[in-house]
């Protein structure tokens, strides 16, 4: 297997196939058992039901296996969310500014870009602003997607472990070309990332409007 994209794609991974797991065993086991007691206990002429009332081990095992179970789901799931959510000190700050229908990028320099630079392993964090309607800024290689508002700073942070390009794209319905509204982090090395940098910024790319 190759390397995660970021520290905490795995962990939501793993949270995913837990659930599912945990969802399709249950399914199973219910839909098995309902067909097995179909069967077995069909009534007939002269059968008398067995009454299970005040079985004490059953309504204690009913009981405190599914609360394990979602126990151990919400576990999981905060530490996983808690990942996302906590962000280092002094991470990497980039600027992020969405307006219909385009995302761009403004860095500690001031040089500002359509796409997103980042250095591999280094902690990032999206300082985020929408200068019209709410939008989303979603990464699905990197399971995280926050919400960008109008009149609010939103973060998003995450820490990229793997070189490559990876698209980005507006995950919440905010006009007539919000399908179009799609960009890249491209995560470089920290050599080629301090290059790209220093260079001088160039015109951002038109937004494309139907008007």
């Amino acid at each position: 297997m190759g390397i995660a994209p970021t520290t905490h794609t795995e962990s939501v991974d793993f949270v995913m196939l837990y659930i599912v797991a945990i969802s399709v065993v249950l399914l199973l086991g219910i839909t098995a058992t309902m067909i097995y007691f179909v069967f077995k206990f069909n009534r007939k002429k002269g059968h008398a039901p067995v009454d299970i009332h005040g079985n004490i081990l059953l309504e204690v095992v009913w009981i405190v296996i599914p609360t394990l179970l979602v126990l151990s789901m919400f576990y999981f799931g905060y530490t996983s969310f808690r990942e996302i959510r906590d962000i280092p000190s002094n991470p990497y700050t980039v600027k992020v500014t969405a307006r219909m229908w385009q995302f761009s990028f403004e860095y500690k320099n001031g040089k500002k870009a359509d796409t997103l630079y980042v250095p591999v392993n280094t902690a990032i964090d999206l300082e985020m602003q929408s200068m019209d309607v709410n939008h989303a800024f979603y990464i699905p290689a990197f399971r995280i997607k926050e919400d960008v508002l109008y009149g609010k700073t939103t973060h998003l942070y995450f820490s990229p472990k793997q070189v490559g390009d990876y698209d980005v794209a507006c995950a919440e319905y905010c006009g007539l070309n919000h399908s179009a509204m799609y960009t890249k982090v491209k995560v470089l090395y920290e050599n080629e990332f301090n290059k790209w940098l220093e260079r001088p910024s160039v015109p951002l790319t038109k937004i494309q409007t139907n008007n």
